[in-house]
């Protein structure tokens, strides 16, 4: 079956980009995108802007952004897409829901979000947007409260797991030495992110300052194609298989570490491509918090519930393992400007694929799998990525 794919890809430069605009930042990418693919602005049908906002910047509304930079596209039609921490992956699905119905042929996916010009106080309170607030809108340390809630609750069924939350975030942190686009280019190591310290504080329930993932500016884009025309393409990267599967918002409604609705959109897109997890060679997954990625073993089914932690503490998940996690560094060195990531973790997924990726390249990069969630597992997207020759 013919499927799309990614036929060109850039990225900002994550972290606190003081003096520069989300509409600047949208500018940016789209060009570098459009020239890595090889196509004239003109040629593109359909535009698809993830950014989430909520407050962040007084300027809503960015779908047409991009004219104001690229005015050769102007009378796209284009959409802004917003789900949460999974608005990028919403943004790349609605191109593909386009180019699959035969509307587009050629799309461009762009993913931004300026956060660093509120006080930390405010950003958190923003993020807080995401969760039911008529249970869990006064929950103390914004979003970093309900994930230290879901940790505490999984500390209580399975017991003390900080030397595994220690362990990720030092594995991502080493991994995202060699990403030239991440926010925090540092190697903490263990003993750093496993004791608390000035430096290191606790930040909510057993979530300490390196369990959480940055606050950031920055964006990425894609342009995605017809398959027919990604053969002449530069290079070309095919979604194998997409799942998107959502869950109730409350917390209170489900089993809040289980993430259910990550299960079933994992077990969706591998029946969908045929394949068995350990078929890929490495996956990219949303790590807001250590405690997210824990889970997301067992969700991804790299381990049994309760057991995410054997994952690694035996390296499975290490750059080196039998399935790499994360070998950009994750939102947790990379940075997590809510509207880019998802976007972002597709073009590290592409490069890869594509060999493109520098210092970060792996030495076998076959099949690739992205997890981008929205909310605390609410907005579940996998997707499935090779090359297509």
């Amino acid at each position: 079956m013919s499927e799309p794919c990614i036929t060109g890809w850039s990225h900002t430069k994550f972290g606190k980009l003081d003096n520069i605009e989300p509409e600047e930042l949208i500018g940016q990418v789209a060009r570098a995108a459009l020239e890595h693919a090889g196509v004239d602005p003109c040629e593109i049908d359909s535009v698809h802007v993830g950014m989430f906002n909520g407050g962040f910047v007084y300027q809503d509304f960015p779908s047409t952004l991009v004219f104001n930079s690229i005015p050769e596209l102007r009378f796209a039609s284009t959409v802004r897409c917003e789900n949460a921490c999974a608005t990028g992956s919403a943004a790349i699905y609605s191109a593909l829901d386009a180019i699959r119905s035969g509307r587009t042929q050629r799309a461009l996916v762009i993913g931004v979000e300026k956060m660093t010009g509120l006080p930390t106080a405010e950003v958190g309170d923003i993020l807080l947007k995401c969760s039911y607030a008529k249970e869990e809108a006064g929950i103390p340390g914004g979003f970093a409260g309900v994930f230290g809630e879901i940790a505490k609750a999984y500390f209580e069924r399975y017991g003390d797991q900080s030397d595994a939350l220690a362990a990720i975030a030092a594995k991502n942190h080493k991994n995202g030495v060699s990403n030239p686009y991440a926010h925090m280019q540092r190697d903490f190591g263990f003993d750093f992110c496993r004791t608390p310290s000035e430096k290191n504080p606790f930040v909510a329930g057993p979530l300490k300052r390196t369990d959480c993932s940055l606050v950031s500016d920055g964006a990425a884009a894609l342009v995605i194609t017809t398959e027919d025309l990604a053969r002449s393409a530069p290079q070309a990267i095919r979604f194998r298989a997409t799942a998107q599967v959502s869950d109730y918002l409350p917390l209170s409604k489900r089993d809040p570490i289980a993430f259910e609705g990550g299960t079933r959109a994992w077990a969706k897109a591998l029946a969908q491509a045929n394949l068995k997890l350990h078929d890929l060679s490495f996956v990219e997954t949303h790590d807001c918090f250590t405690i997210a990625e824990l889970i997301e073993y067992e969700a991804m089914g790299l381990a049994d519930r309760g057991q995410g932690a054997r994952v690694i503490l035996d390296g499975v998940s290490a750059r080196d393992g039998a399935l790499p996690i994360n070998p950009s560094g994750g939102l947790k060195s990379k940075g997590h400007p809510i509207g880019a990531t998802g976007v972002s973790m597709h073009v590290m997924a592409a490069m890869q694929l594509s060999g493109q990726a520098g210092t970060m390249q792996l030495p076998k990069a076959q099949l690739g799998g992205v997890f981008n969630m929205g909310g605390a597992a609410v907005s579940n997207y996998v997707s499935i990525l090779e090359a297509l020759r």
